[in-house]
């Protein structure tokens, strides 16, 4: 019983992280929509709106660890929780493009927050044996509102649902989560004595090759998600291109049952070394479609898709064991900063990646910023195997 996974804890804190990020992915198709009909806003000014949420998330992350390892987690994580479904309200609301604009800032930190706060609070209820299981399935619950959040906010907007109803949809989705999250119970935690302020306080410092490596993956990650219709778009496969994020959400979901039982195994870094394998070989076969697209346009396609399938079984792999790969190098009272420099390295990278896709493909084509990236998945899997493994068995506490 002491290792039991599956308790009305666990299945809450899932539910919460699923309805949470179901109601962010419904409104990220349907955003630049509502900006251009609604505030007349030109493409460069939606890019920027959009990304001051990353920014925002990315300013509050290594604080957020700190807060997490030194007061309650569970109030924490319901404050950020309650402030991000809060902020739905707002955008209906928000009369003004400035005031949309200071409601998604706030909706950004808060959201930096919550997925911190997450992260640590199911670290803590969960046996210790089983944790990479556990924070697989918690992480599939991500992989399942990215399946299915995209596709219901286009099916509402293009059924001529108006924007307000959809904003009541993701707000509805929130409160459902955090009424959720409330029923969650974490084990007493102990008052902690402040230590002085540091920059490992913010940083788990013995994190940062491991940092370094996911920022590497996570730039053509970023390239992916914000640029691959454009690119479909560019070498003119005519197929739906949002099934490639139906497929790489799969895969990931795939991937995620097993993976985290081999984790458990102790097995972390060779799993983390086959997601990368499978990773680069994805990015470079996804930069190649501008080739065979000119041979067989049916193959292209094929490829097309089966590389977003591919990619989601390697992240799949990766992620829970890159998790894990953090919090083993923390002690139990960092548990909040490790999760907190595993996600800042990860969102750097995704900001480094809308930022090089863009411009690459402005003074060149999108296949170049997908070569560009393939390589730096090279690299990252040298530095992985060359570098962070040596130095986790090293150093891992656990």
């Amino acid at each position: 019983m002491k290792d039991r996974l599956v308790t009305p804890s666990y299945c809450f804190i899932l539910a919460a992280n699923f309805l949470l990020y179901f109601g962010f992915w419904l409104l990220i198709p349907v955003l630049p929509f509502y900006l251009s009909e609604v505030f007349s806003a030109g493409n460069s000014t939606i890019g920027i709106i959009l990304s001051c949420y990353t920014v925002a998330a990315l300013c509050i992350r290594p604080f957020s660890g700190y807060f997490l390892d030194s007061f309650a987690r569970k109030p924490l994580y319901l404050m950020a929780y309650f402030i991000f479904m809060t902020m739905f309200a707002g955008y209906i609301i928000a009369g003004s493009l400035t005031l949309f604009i200071m409601f998604r800032i706030v909706q950004g930190i808060s959201f930096g927050m919550v997925t911190v706060g997450g992260n640590t609070v199911v670290i803590d209820i969960m046996p210790s044996s089983r944790r990479g299981e556990g924070l697989g399935y918690y992480g599939l619950s991500n992989n399942i509102a990215m399946a299915v959040g995209p596709m219901s906010g286009l099916f509402l907007h293009d059924a001529g649902v108006d924007y307000t109803a959809i904003f009541c949809c993701s707000l509805g989705s929130c409160i459902a989560g955090f009424v959720c999250a409330s029923l969650v119970k974490t084990p007493y935690k102990p008052p902690v004595r402040r230590e002085p302020i540091s920059l490992d306080r913010f940083i788990l410092l013995k994190g940062i090759p491991a940092g370094i490596s996911l920022l590497l993956l996570s730039i053509p990650y970023g390239m992916t998600t914000n640029y691959v219709a454009m690119y479909a778009k560019q070498i003119g496969i005519n197929a739906t291109t949002g099934f490639f994020f139906t497929f790489m959400a799969i895969g990931m979901a795939i991937s995620r049952i097993f993976s985290g039982k081999i984790v458990d195994k102790g097995k972390i870094t060779q799993v983390i070394s086959a997601g990368l394998y499978l990773v680069v070989f994805s990015f470079f076969l996804l930069s190649a479609c501008v080739y065979l697209i000119n041979w067989n346009n049916m193959l292209c396609t094929v490829v097309f898709f089966a590389v977003a399938l591919l990619l989601g079984v390697g992240f799949g792999i990766m992620f829970p064991a890159y998790n894990t790969l953090f919090v083993n190098l923390a002690p139990n009272s960092q548990r909040g900063t490790a999760t907190s420099t595993y996600l800042t390295s990860w969102d750097v990278g995704i900001g480094i990646g809308m930022l090089t896709g863009g411009y690459i493909a402005e003074v060149s084509t999108f296949d170049k910023a997908y070569l560009f990236g393939a390589c730096l998945t090279i690299v990252s899997m040298l530095y992985f195997n060359g570098k962070v493994a040596p130095h986790y068995h090293k150093n891992k506490l656990r």
